[in-house]
């Protein structure tokens, strides 16, 4: 264990070497000026360090393996159909505990995501509260938990990938030309943030682990694409919901100029 920690933090600093190479390089030969705070900077880059290497042997031994391990359990033939053998073509529906742990766990996950936090908050600050942080972290969620959740049927039925991502964009394509222009920025950012520390290890775990299992799949070719699901499906319910604020809004005013 203790020799994996090492490997992985060697590692996460021969990574993170470039960035820091370049901010120092700007700092002192572009801009000419001394790092404020250098104490500070130094004390917060070894926290950056230690803490991307826990998380990278966190997620080899735990989040991983986990996601992998519940994709299994919940797509064998022993707990979906009462036996030992899968059947050939087997139906879509047998496998609704699937989709409602994919939900579950996209929806989970989002909630959880740092990268989404830290964007509900500036988005609250940035609008006066007029954007609610839990209100945005909940439409994001909810996004990213239909996402996954069309995701592993995409996996389960075999259908091409292409077919949902294009008719995705194009209702995003849609929505952009008539959502709210001050929401649009926020919305295609939402789906970005998705993709982050949180979310990212348990969905992939889940499709590969998923994809392994199903009769007929390949990991290779089917156990990834969750994460474009995860990206997509948050920009179309964050732009919904403010389509459908904007309308409640002017029923709303045009009922009360009425009474």
């Amino acid at each position: 264990m203790l020799l994996e920690i090492a490997q992985t933090f060697v590692a996460t600093c021969r990574d993170v070497f470039p960035v820091l190479a370049l901010i120092v390089g700007f700092q002192y030969i572009v801009l000419r000026q001394p790092i404020p705070h250098l104490r500070q900077v130094i004390v917060g880059f070894g926290c950056v360090l230690i803490g991307l290497t826990l998380f990278l042997v966190g997620l080899e031994r735990a989040l991983f393996p986990l996601g992998k391990i519940m994709a299994k359990q919940l797509s064998a033939p022993g707990f979906v159909f009462g036996s030992e053998m899968a059947p050939d073509n087997p139906e879509w529906r047998a496998y609704a505990w699937v989709y409602v742990f994919a939900a579950l766990i996209g929806f989970a996950t989002t909630i959880a995501e740092p990268a989404l936090i830290a964007v509900a908050y500036k988005a609250n600050q940035v609008s006066g509260g007029t954007i609610s942080q839990w209100g945005l972290r909940l439409v994001v969620a909810f996004g990213v938990a239909i996402g996954i959740a069309l995701g592993t049927f995409r996996i389960i039925t075999g259908t091409p990938l292409f077919l949902y991502i294009a008719a995705g964009y194009l209702i995003v394509v849609v929505q952009t030309v008539f959502a709210p222009k001050t929401i649009i920025p926020l919305a295609y950012d939402s789906g970005g943030v998705t993709t982050s520390t949180v979310t990212v290890p348990l969905v992939a775990a889940l499709g590969l682990g998923l994809s392994a299992t199903i009769p007929g799949r390949n990991p290779a070719l089917d156990g990834f694409g969750l994460i474009a699901f995860a990206s997509l499906f948050p920009v179309i319910t964050v732009m919904a919901y403010a389509q459908v604020a904007q309308l409640w809004t002017g029923i709303r005013l045009k009922f009360t100029k009425e009474g």
